[in-house]
């Protein structure tokens, strides 16, 4: 159950449009669920206004499968990350049909998300910046989870320093964003270039693209743990689903945004 449905819940029991009785029916189903293999937390979104993620790796597809038709039936919707297309469609197999038609699947974020995306959450637009095409795996992800949580997504490619009139050419959109994800690997420099050039947030993705002394993102990671361009904060190699949460709750309306 979400903020705004326990909001809409009490409105009606003020308003006497509900019994007392069946409102706390209502309430009582946000607890966790025990499936033997997992514990749902029903109460995540609630708590944290984000809907249930799925770590999709380690898990069978008959397990995420079973999840999934869980958290439907509480009408939440339920995002799995790093999902193949082989395993996602394998995944689907196994759901019901009611709820493979509220199924989604993005090849390209490596995601699978069963219900509808939320909906008006951000205060304004989140730039999500890859230096080459080969980040573009980690971008989706970070994207994608961006417009399941209802946030508005400027996706901007291939904009990495080894050609620097690239980034430069995009600067108006860089400087439009609420927050910025930059996402690269190689030696990691674009975030440090990006943090000198805009006042707002900026959320570091160090990629494991790279070859011989990158020691598959490490490089990346620690020139952005490094970056002398104040203010750049890092999340882990490849983890673009984290820095796109971390974008979210800074983007996030408040009461009284207009």
């Amino acid at each position: 159950m979400r903020p705004e449905e326990v909001r809409a819940l009490l409105q009606k029991v003020a308003a006497k449009e509900i019994e007392i009785e069946a409102a706390a029916e209502a309430l009582g189903q946000l607890s966790l669920e025990d499936l033997g293999f997992a514990r749902l937390d029903h109460q995540r979104a609630l708590r944290t206004g984000h809907p249930e993620v799925v770590f999709g790796p380690g898990k069978t597809a008959e397990q995420i499968a079973q999840i999934l038709t869980a958290i439907a039936a509480r009408r939440q919707p339920a995002l799995v990350t790093r999902l193949d297309e082989a395993r996602a469609q394998e995944v689907l197999s196994r759901l019901a049909p009611d709820v493979r038609a509220k199924a989604r699947v993005e090849s390209a974020a490596r995601m699978l998300l069963v219900g509808d995306p939320l909906v008006g959450r951000g205060r304004g637009v989140v730039a999500v910046v890859a230096a080459g095409t080969s980040d573009l795996p980690v971008l989706e992800e970070a994207a994608f989870t961006l417009q399941v949580f209802g946030h508005e997504v400027d996706r901007i490619v291939d904009v990495g320093v080894a050609g620097l009139h690239r980034l430069l050419a995009v600067q108006d959109r860089l400087r439009r964003a609420e927050v910025l994800i930059v996402i690269a690997g190689m030696e990691g420099a674009l975030a440090s270039v990006v943090g000198g050039l805009v006042a707002q947030p900026v959320i570091a993705v160090p990629t494991s693209v790279g070859v011989g002394a990158h020691f598959e993102g490490v490089t990346a990671l620690l020139a952005m743990l490094n970056s002398c361009a104040s203010g750049v904060t890092v999340v882990n190699i490849d983890n673009g689903f984290g820095a796109a949460v971390a974008a979210a709750v800074i983007n996030q309306r408040r009461d009284g945004d207009e």
